[in-house]
């Protein structure tokens, strides 16, 4: 007699989401442990503090390497690095939740390796907008322009579904219109920086990568090019 399919309760996550996940989480459970005096004595108590410094995305340290035409790679780091450090227990846990359930989606439809070079490039594509727009001197740190870089992923999988039903496309971008509006009405009550100009840059990323990664796009490119 044959053994029934076992048929998981939960579908299982692709590998590479759950490795973006366990080192944005890996590095939050020490900061936090450290913060709560479970490990490291009184001086983890600054471990955020220097981890942002050390690894965080500073825009006048950026508008230094453009001036002066020197890129060094400590200072180059920080495009990547600054994703997998969070303001706080919160900040992480919020970036965290969104990872696992964009991630997943992204990396079914599209292939691992193109939600790595989405996750990845939509960070460091939010770190050079910020830093070129604007000269604010609070530093970038945490996984949102990344995690903004799935929506737009997500929000291309959508616009394209929608193109091949002959729906109306532009609802494809409801839900990033949903959350830049309750940014800006978030800001009317609060202070809450410029760090959005990161999270659109980041969004714009993503959607962006998608003609280059998504399955069946360079196809399609050819395919219009021979019609032109």
């Amino acid at each position: 007699m044959s053994a029934p399919d076992f048929q998981p309760p939960v579908n299982p996550l692709p590998p590479v989401v759950i490795l973006f996940f366990l080192a944005i989480a890996g590095v939050e459970a020490g900061l936090s442990l450290g913060e709560a005096g479970l490990i490291g004595g009184p001086g983890a108590v600054g471990w955020r503090l220097g981890l942002i410094r050390d690894y965080g995305f500073s825009g006048q340290i950026f508008d230094w390497m453009i001036a002066n035409g020197q890129f060094p790679l400590s200072e180059v780091k920080r495009l990547v690095t600054y994703s997998f450090v969070h303001l706080g227990f919160t900040h992480g846990i919020f970036a965290m939740v969104l990872l696992l359930a964009l991630g997943k989606m992204v990396a079914e439809v599209m292939g691992q390796v193109a939600f790595a070079v989405i996750f990845v490039l939509s960070g460091v594509g939010g770190a050079v907008v910020y830093g070129l727009l604007l000269n604010d001197p609070m530093w970038l740190s945490g996984a949102y322009p990344n995690v903004y870089g799935l929506i737009g992923a997500y929000s291309f999988v959508l616009w394209r579904s929608l193109a091949g039903t002959g729906a109306q496309q532009a609802r494809a971008f409801t839900l990033i219109g949903m959350l830049m509006a309750l940014q800006l009405l978030w800001g009317v009550f609060f202070e809450v920086g410029t760090l959005w100009v990161a999270e659109l840059a980041g969004f714009f990323c993503g959607f962006a990568l998608c003609f280059l990664l998504a399955p069946g796009e360079w196809a399609r490119m050819r395919a219009g090019l021979r019609r032109r």
